[in-house]
């Protein structure tokens, strides 16, 4: 018997080993998930940018951008696995069907065609053309840069091949080794000394930061393929809804503390930048300035390669995504039709250079952002109302107020004595989260709503899938 028990005792440990070795490998597969589709070459820029403006106060205004830039991501996913959806349009339908259409296409085509798609390819040329061309060449150049890269984009998009994933996982890889190396570098011997902040975050550098994370788009990308890590969550053994959102969460985090920590550097040595390197009106010139400052040629040209193809491969990744959801939408048109479109556009919209690009987008995420934030709060709070319908509409009215009013404001559309009385009366409307207190009141008004009120057939389905 004591034999047996020893027996027993061996087995257990053996299970224990395997078990643990077996959840250490699906977390990495996880967060190898996790950091392909939220660590865009992209988003860079954006942490070097901030740093370069807020100075003395990055520490702060850095914070405020990993809310946004990397913590939204996670809870945009965790949203898609609780809620059980199967799709971004499904989830949105909570608030009405038609709604769900709309966001859903306004979101595809906001992370595609529109702005981050075309951002790919500035993004390339910005770091890896423009810092070896003469002044007065930009233009011609990255005319003929857009064609080729959008070119491959389509090639590759409609002929999607193992090569290109392939590629994307060394990448990844690829990149924040030659991050780590760069940081390390600039650790050691720092730039210069940080600057004075400019502009908002002289008086408000969390809030600025919070917004500028807004630029990442990562929180509207983790509503569209939130699913795809959730299926590899599935795929990898997990069945009920608590141990799927369990299993994102713990790699998850391990993810998002990677991009923390990697926005945090490069804001630290955008912070230093300014007296070496110069003032820029975006981030690309500061890594290529940084890899060039301390490495030469040589690590210019390394960031520019491992930059451009990553983009490359995102900019893949974006477009067929967005050609297969409409063509799922709109089954008439074919998949390869809509590919040359939004490749072609994509191809325009990048001409008009990163920063302007940049700037055309704040206005569209200032509406849409607030939206994508409450919606995936409303997941989250989903069994406190028990799914009811009227709960999403009225908070999804009361944010969509604002957030329309925050989209006119930055397109400079004057809002006269409207503006006055919000600017007045609405708290943190000054700070551009005026979003905040009229999602509350919605909430409140929704709740209120279906306490007095007997839950629809629709709403009862909901409660059951809760």
């Amino acid at each position: 018997m004591i034999f047996c028990q020893k027996v027993s005792n061996v087995k257990e440990r053996g299970e224990f080993k395997w078990k643990r070795k077996f959840l250490f490998q699906r977390i990495f597969l996880l967060d190898s998930c996790y950091l392909h589709f939220f660590f865009g070459a992209g988003n860079l820029i954006f942490p070097a940018y901030l740093g370069q403006l807020s100075g003395t106060s990055v520490w702060i205004a850095i914070i405020g951008f990993l809310v946004t830039g990397a913590g939204l991501p996670l809870m945009g996913v965790l949203a898609i696995g609780i809620s059980g959806s199967s799709d971004l349009q499904t989830l949105a339908s909570r608030v009405h069907p038609v709604y769900g259409i709309i966001f859903t296409v306004a979101l595809y085509l906001t992370i595609g065609p529109f702005f981050a798609l075309p951002r790919t390819g500035t993004v390339s040329f910005e770091i890896g053309i423009a810092p070896f061309l003469g002044e007065g060449n930009h233009q011609i150049a990255l005319v003929v840069f857009s064609i080729i890269f959008f070119g491959l984009t389509l090639w590759l998009s409609l002929s999607p091949s193992k090569i290109v994933d392939r590629v994307g996982k060394y990448l990844t890889p690829a990149l924040l080794l030659f991050l780590l190396i760069l940081i390390v570098t600039a650790l050691v011997k720092p730039l210069g000394e940080q600057t004075a902040p400019a502009g908002n975050y002289i008086t408000s550098p969390f809030t600025t930061g919070f917004l500028e994370g807004y630029n990442t788009m990562d929180a509207l990308a983790s509503l569209v393929f939130g699913i795809i890590v959730i299926n590899a969550v599935k795929a990898s053994g997990a069945k009920t809804k608590r141990s799927i959102a369990m299993t994102c969460l713990k790699a998850g985090l391990i993810a998002v503390g990677c991009l923390a920590l990697v926005y945090i550097f490069i804001a630290y040595i955008g912070s230093m930048s300014v007296g070496k390197l110069g003032l820029f009106d975006n981030g690309g010139p500061v890594l290529s300035g940084a890899a060039d400052y301390y490495f030469g040629s040589f690590g210019r040209i390394l960031l520019a390669l491992i930059i451009g193809l990553a983009c490359l491969t995102t900019s893949i990744g974006l477009t067929t995504a967005c050609a297969s959801y409409f063509q799922k939408l709109f089954p008439k048109i074919r998949y390869g039709t809509y590919v040359v479109i939004f490749s072609a556009f994509a191809c325009l919209v990048a001409n008009v250079g990163l920063a302007n690009l940049i700037s055309f987008s704040v206005p569209v995420l200032m509406m849409i952002y607030p939206l994508t934030i409450v919606l995936i709060l409303l997941t989250f709070l989903n069994p406190l109302f028990k799914g009811r319908r009227v709960v999403y509409v009225t908070t999804i009215l009361f944010t969509a107020v604002i957030s329309i009013m925050e989209g006119a404001k930055a397109f400079k559309i004057p809002l006269g004595g409207l503006e006055n009385f919000f600017s007045s009366y609405v708290p943190f409307y000054n700070q551009s989260l005026g979003w905040i207190t009229f999602g509350l009141c919605g909430l409140v008004v929704g709740i209120i709503i279906a306490l007095c009120t007997k839950p629809t057939s629709e709403s009862a389905k909901n409660e059951v899938n809760i």
